[in-house]
């Protein structure tokens, strides 16, 4: 399911913006110390341990350049591997492998940097039933790519973008006059298929939503003993969600209040680089 993600020629099209952004008029350094019948055998090898995401990402980088590079990948996205460890073999024409190289390390060092932190904030929580999602705190052109790599750390996906659920958050709430109102106005539109999610700061907006006939709450930036109130007064008539002030050491206390759902941006925005590196036999 997670490969749906990643449709091919979506993908295809974001690599060849960037290597246009990074060849420009061509790779001045390769092109005049490698002929074009050149070749080469090289290794992408891990630096650190990490769990495995973005191999086939790295692969079409190699084959939007030239279809005679070969990758073939020992491992599979969701592994988790170990310092020094031989992820693919690239064989091919040096110019396309050693022009590819750096775009096609950006991309995998990134994805699986999430992947890795996603799955850390995961199993931080495994006694409790709740789930670790992302936030639409992502890198603008780069979204499909960081969700996908929070699906292989193991956590599940907020929305992709403004179109696929209400949530109606502070601003909206100021402008409407309170969340019944907001509500109201947006059931007059709104399509049968999607859900309503509201943002709330107090107990007292809590109750109002749960009148309201929201299909999410959100607590945000409770307490957790305020959390665990709102928990128990929602008692599953929605489905409840804590954000704010989500970090490694505070999300096992968030779900123990029994909540359903923990949105963080730190998965994605604070996620680290993984050190990888190709290796020219």
């Amino acid at each position: 399911m997670t490969q749906k993600l990643l449709h091919n020629f979506i993908v295809a099209e974001h690599i060849k913006n960037a290597l246009e952004e990074d060849i420009g008029f061509g790779d001045i350094t390769t092109d005049f110390l490698y002929s074009a019948a050149d070749e080469i055998t090289a290794q992408l090898n891990t630096r650190e341990k990490t769990v495995v995401c973005g191999l086939e990402v790295f692969k079409q980088v190699f084959s939007v350049l030239s279809e005679d590079v070969k990758v073939t990948t020992f491992y599979t996205d969701g592994d988790i591997v170990e310092k020094n460890t031989t992820l693919a073999e690239i064989k091919g024409p040096s110019r396309a492998v050693l022009t590819g190289e750096r775009t096609a390390l950006n991309y995998m060092q990134r994805m699986c940097g999430i992947a890795t932190q996603t799955k850390k904030y995961q199993d931080a929580i495994a006694p409790y039933s709740a789930r670790v999602t992302d936030t639409r705190k992502n890198t603008p052109g780069f979204r499909m790519f960081e969700k996908y790599s929070v699906m292989i750390g193991g956590a599940r996906l907020h929305r992709f973008n403004l179109s696929d659920c209400v949530m109606i958050k502070d601003n909206h709430i100021k402008h409407a006059g309170s969340i019944t109102k907001a509500v109201e106005l947006i059931k007059e539109n709104l399509s049968h298929a999607h859900k309503i999610e509201v943002e709330c700061d107090t107990f007292e907006q809590v109750k109002e939503a749960v009148e309201a006939g929201c299909d999410i709450i959100m607590l945000d930036n409770m307490p957790v003993t305020e959390m665990k109130k709102c928990v128990e007064f929602i008692d599953k008539r929605a489905i409840v969600e804590a954000s704010g002030n989500v970090k490694i050491n505070t999300i096992n206390e968030i779900a123990s209040t029994g909540v359903d759902v923990i949105s963080t941006s730190a998965i994605v925005a604070q996620a680290p680089v993984i050190d990888l590196g190709l290796d020219i036999l």
